[in-house]
């Protein structure tokens, strides 16, 4: 049966509550195997296994219990093996690899900051940036409108402004923030973000790094950010010895 795997841990760190249960419908045991000094926290794989929030909560659920006695190195929902032997014999080849990212992330937590546009300031703020955006338009208002030409070209100016704000705003938040992290690691790109980011903070610096945010969100009026942590550090760790479910697809995960 393939095997589920929620994430890696030290082996002295092994030890779970015999009733534990992750993903699945009943809900699958979950156990350790062990490979040297490493340790993976898995469960049989059922099949079929769709990002429903029950199992979404359950995988969390298992890294936190995984993570209360040291570092645990998170995998993405969804990360499966074929057997069991694959796991340990994966831990034991990349053994020096993940014990050295175990010391690394340990104490360290993960915050994911995506930033927008507020569609009216942001239009402000280029307007008030741009002189002969200003100009133009004044222009525009004054002849009753103009024409369509004109109208089409003034709104290829804006949008344009707009993109070149966006690439600046993007800069200016990963700049103001990683001061404050110890890694950073960003996103995929969507069109619905100018910024997705994730940052790599001590757990004791994370009421700094939030205040950090919130003083970006001060001196950033036209930008609306959204913050989403503490988490393992997801984006920190590098594939573990499973892949995940959607990858025989052709689909892999990626920072959410």
């Amino acid at each position: 049966m393939s095997t589920y795997v929620y994430g890696i841990i030290g082996g002295s760190g092994a030890s779970l509550s015999e009733d534990l249960t992750g993903v699945g419908d009943p809900p699958r045991p979950v156990r350790v195997l062990t490979a040297g000094d490493l340790a993976a926290v898995v469960s049989d794989a059922p099949e079929g296994l769709r990002p429903k929030r029950k199992d979404l909560l359950a995988h969390q659920n298992v890294l936190a219990e995984a993570g209360s006695g040291g570092c645990v190195l998170p995998m993405r929902f969804g990360s499966v093996a074929p057997d069991e032997r694959t796991v340990v014999n994966v831990l034991g080849e990349r053994a020096e690899h993940y014990q050295e990212r175990l010391r690394t992330l340990d104490g360290k937590v993960e915050y994911n900051v995506k930033a927008t546009h507020d569609e009216e300031a942001v239009l402000h703020r280029v307007m008030a940036e741009n002189p002969e955006l200003r100009a133009l338009t004044e222009a525009h208002r004054q002849a009753g409108g103009g024409s369509y030409e004109d109208k089409l070209r003034l709104g290829e100016m804006v949008v344009s402004a707009v993109k070149a704000r966006e690439a600046e705003d993007a800069a200016e938040v990963q700049h103001e923030l990683e001061a404050g992290a110890t890694a950073v690691s960003a996103g995929p790109e969507s069109t619905g973000w100018l910024a997705n980011v994730s940052f790599l903070v001590d757990r004791d610096s994370a009421e700094a790094f939030l205040a950090a945010v919130e003083q970006v969100r001060k001196s950033h009026p036209h930008l609306e950010l959204r913050v989403n942590g503490p988490l393992p550090p997801y984006s920190f760790v590098d594939p573990g010895p499973a892949e995940h479910a959607g990858s025989a697809a052709g689909t892999e995960s990626a920072k959410e």
